[in-house]
């Protein structure tokens, strides 16, 4: 039997710390106080149902995502599926590529439907839901790896936007990435979409073959991958400028096609403190220095 969900309040009195197994939540809320107690006794209460739910289906949840691949019955499972499957058809994935931004839906879901919040954030490890009600923004700061607190830039998210989910992938982060990318950060108007695409675009981010670049099969690493025998990366040597331009050039081809498709809004590609940002407009979204207002990174 495995221990029960912790639920805490963190020391700064605003953010709610939700952690069950693998799933590891940090939400905040802002509105009154009493719509914010209101959310956050509604997020405890949805969570710690999650991990049953997701086990309940983890075979399908494991396995490729094909056009005949059966429903999922689970909420939460049913998003993870919709989320990857625009990409089935041309690259393995699995439902399990999007459930960090599925779950940090599903919370934020459950907090919006029992309070009137004006902004409200829940943040599954990087992939995070967003809210924002009329006049209020967020600031995101751009991580340049996962491992690390370094930042290369900045969003502002307004509630004019249609962003509503961030997510970055990358073989430095920790799930499993057939590419790279030290990150790839990606907005889109949810966050399981974000998540799906974060992970195709960081796979695309990539030099096959070449030497400075050691993969070992997935399954050799934790053997319920659902990514089986195929190769992630486990580490990266240092590469010339030339190499990492192309490397990025192949992940931006990814992402400029995910835009045209209209699956996400805009994209930033890190590999060795080089960035390439894809974007449909010059000015949105705005990417900028690090400054040190960032409300969440």
């Amino acid at each position: 039997m495995r221990e029960p969900a912790a639920i805490r309040i963190l020391p700064d009195g605003r953010r709610l710390h939700l952690s069950d197994g693998p799933i590891d939540l940090i939400l905040e809320a802002d509105g009154a106080l009493s719509a914010v107690r209101d959310a956050y006794e509604a997020a405890a209460r949805r969570f710690i149902t999650i991990l049953d739910e997701l086990c309940a289906e983890l075979p399908l949840l494991r396995s490729r995502a094909t056009r005949f691949s059966p429903e999922p019955c689970g909420q939460i499972a049913r998003t993870m599926a919709a989320a990857v499957s625009p990409y089935c058809e041309q690259h393995f994935i699995t439902p399990m590529a999007a459930v960090a931004g599925a779950v940090a839906e599903a919370v934020l879901s459950e907090m919006l439907r029992r309070s009137d919040l004006q902004r409200a954030y829940v943040n599954n490890g990087g992939d995070i839901a967003l809210h924002l009600s009329a006049g209020h923004v967020y600031t995101l700061g751009m991580m340049e790896r996962p491992d690390s607190l370094a930042l290369f830039g900045s969003i502002d998210v307004s509630a004019e936007s249609p962003v509503r989910g961030v997510a970055t992938s990358g073989w430095r982060g920790r799930s499993f990435s057939l590419g790279i990318a030290d990150a790839v950060t990606v907005l889109a108007e949810t966050a399981a979409q974000a998540d799906a695409a974060a992970t195709i675009i960081a796979n695309a981010v990539d030099l096959p073959g070449h030497p400075a670049v050691t993969r070992i099969p997935a399954n050799e690493i934790a053997a319920d991958s659902d990514l089986g025998t195929i190769s992630v990366t486990r580490e990266v040597g240092q590469l010339s400028h030339s190499e990492i331009d192309q490397a990025l050039r192949n992940g931006v081809r990814a992402a400029q096609e995910l835009c045209r498709r209209n699956l996400i809004h805009s994209a930033a590609l890190c590999l060795q403190s080089r960035v390439q940002v894809v974007a449909p407009t010059s000015d949105f979204p705005r990417f900028a220095p690090p400054s040190r207002s960032l409300q969440h990174a």
